[in-house]
């Protein structure tokens, strides 16, 4: 109701929970992102960058799509041969992503539409006939904070992800976890506060469901401008975050490599930022840690990178998951 009826347009919004990161974006979105049109844009509400690289010919799932925003543009990346699905609760976002689904075909060049929207809910997928092992990326920009059953959506996530996909998300996390009080909040839910998942729960609940380590992407403290709803959160602070999670076949090994970009990437020819811990330079070698090597050589982008096995390793590495902005001064490790 709150997306649907009470916010007409993103200047709506109290608290910049729900804004675009301050990411520069690549050349190759910003020119796709021309192309949505002014209606579908103005009833966007994301929170961050959700554009994985190494997009062409992929099935992508997006998981609260909105007014369709992000599929549209999603669309014009993976090409005529590539499908995007979004998926939302909202009966009146939906109404107006199907409504410029020929609109964008037409934009784009395309002989036949590569991209459809569901209504239903993200934390039951199989209630829309979404089979098992059916999509290469899922991402979600701020939605599963809004969902008050988070693991179901990580489990579902996970069931209908192929071997080596990835979930690639932007949402708001929380510094402790949050009061059953604060969580009755209409508008504190509505603003993406008062459903965030506590951060350390994401990393438990992943690791249950059977993920690897999510890979913090990017983070940026969230502002509360409204001194009413300072107030009432008190010591309680956010963080908009992009994370990185893989779905690995179960047989994989863990070894330490070698790894050399080949730069085969649109957008991407002369580095690659992977994550908050690696940027990988086009002809440059690398060593990365135990579970970074098995998402390259087990994922999409197996292609593009050289390899060379360094020696098996134990199940852990130095790898560092969560460091993550609490405060104004800027990053702190917070994996204590």
């Amino acid at each position: 109701e709150y997306y649907g009826k009470s916010l007409k347009s993103s200047k709506d919004l109290k608290t910049n929970a729900c804004v675009t990161s301050s990411k520069p974006l690549a050349k190759y979105v910003k020119d796709a992102l021309k192309n949505i049109h002014e209606d579908v844009s103005s009833r966007y509400y994301g929170c961050g960058i959700v554009v994985p690289e190494c997009l062409e010919n992929c099935r992508i799932l997006d998981l609260g799509s909105g007014s369709g925003r992000d599929c549209f543009m999603l669309s014009k990346l993976v090409g005529q041969n590539g499908h995007v699905t979004g998926i939302d609760m909202t009966d009146e976002q939906v109404g107006v992503a199907r409504k410029y689904i020929d609109y964008h075909m037409k934009e784009f060049g395309f002989q036949k539409p590569n991209v459809d929207f569901i209504q239903g809910y993200i934390e039951n997928l199989e209630a829309v006939s979404l089979k098992d092992n059916s999509y290469d990326i899922i991402i979600s920009n701020c939605v599963i904070n809004l969902s008050p059953d988070k693991r179901a959506v990580l489990r579902e996530a996970y069931r209908v992800l192929k071997d080596g996909g990835e979930m690639y998300f932007s949402d708001v996390y929380s510094n402790k976890p949050i009061s059953e009080e604060l969580k009755k909040n209409k508008v504190l839910w509505g603003e993406c506060l008062s459903g965030a998942l506590y951060w350390k729960d994401l990393l438990q609940i992943s690791e249950e469901i059977g993920f690897f380590t999510p890979r913090l992407v990017t983070s940026s403290l969230i502002c509360v401008d409204n001194q009413e709803l300072q107030d009432i959160l008190s010591d309680y602070r956010f963080v908009s975050a992009t994370f990185r999670l893989f779905k690995l076949p179960q047989d994989r090994i863990k070894e330490k490599c070698k790894v050399i970009y080949n730069g085969g990437i649109t957008g991407f020819e002369e580095k690659l930022h992977f994550d908050a811990n690696f940027t990988f330079k086009e002809g440059e070698p690398i060593e990365v840690d135990e579970e970074l090597s098995c998402i390259l050589k087990s994922s999409r982008f197996s292609d593009e990178f050289l390899m060379q096995t360094c020696g098996k390793g134990n199940s852990s590495s130095s790898f560092q998951p969560i460091k993550i902005a609490w405060g104004c001064k800027g990053i702190r490790d917070q994996s204590n």
